[in-house]
């Protein structure tokens, strides 16, 4: 395990270092979460529908989709000179590579959602401050479920024609408990509701982590040797 954990480390840091090198998907994903908050900020009316009843849902929308323009990267790389295969014939696990893939997909997200948050405060004038811990462990907590389900599919369409296209239609229907989940624990975060209403989401969340990177790290081997 601990072997696996080094060779997934490896793999995680060379992504990392590609991406820094070049910053092109991170930038991109956090100018798309700036341009969607600016058209939610100027698109809402205030007088019709509180701020704070939309709030959570403009939150999770901004950072799935820019999630997903940094997903779709994760193996983009790779198929530049057969990279890939030559990942797949190494001594290196199958395990190891997902475990990699994973670990620099949720840095990559964490830096984007890192940046979308304080924007969204800016923009839209939602007191987080005093449920700041939460509210980012609730952001941890369903960014873990659904950057993992989006790395295997992220390996599984990759060698498609319309990857970018697929990624997301794929994807979708499998972020719906998450986010569901996600946005009625940020909405009674902000609205001060008591810890008791939250407890079953949370624990929808916790399930679907545990569920999704067991049967992702399963599955992941067969993807990408098809």
């Amino acid at each position: 395990m601990l072997e696996r954990l080094k060779l997934a480390w490896v793999v995680a840091r060379k992504d990392l270092l590609l991406e820094f090198r070049t910053r092109t998907a991170i930038l991109s994903a956090v100018v798309f979460t700036a341009l969607v908050l600016t058209v939610f900020n100027f698109g809402r009316d205030p007088t019709a529908v509180p701020t704070i009843d939309l709030a959570p849902s403009i939150l999770w929308v901004t950072f799935t989709f820019a999630a997903m323009l940094a997903l779709n990267r994760a193996f983009a790389l790779e198929l530049e000179n057969h990279a890939l295969e030559g990942l797949l014939v190494s001594p290196l696990s199958r395990t190891s590579l997902y475990w990699g893939k994973l670990i620099a997909n949720l840095l990559f997200v964490t830096i984007v959602e890192a940046v979308g948050l304080p924007l969204f405060v800016l923009f839209f004038d939602v007191p987080v401050w005093h449920v700041l811990l939460p509210l980012v462990g609730v952001i941890a907590l369903a960014t873990v479920g659904f950057v993992a389900v989006g790395t295997l599919f992220s390996a599984m369409v990759i060698r498609t024609r319309f990857a970018e296209l697929m990624l997301p239609v794929l994807l979708l229907p499998f972020l719906i408990p998450p986010l569901v989940g996600a946005v009625q624990v940020t909405a009674r975060l902000l609205s001060g509701r008591p810890a008791s209403e939250v407890v079953g989401w949370l624990r929808l969340l916790g399930a679907y982590d545990i569920v999704f990177v067991t049967l992702s790290t399963l599955l992941f081997p067969h993807t990408v040797d098809e």
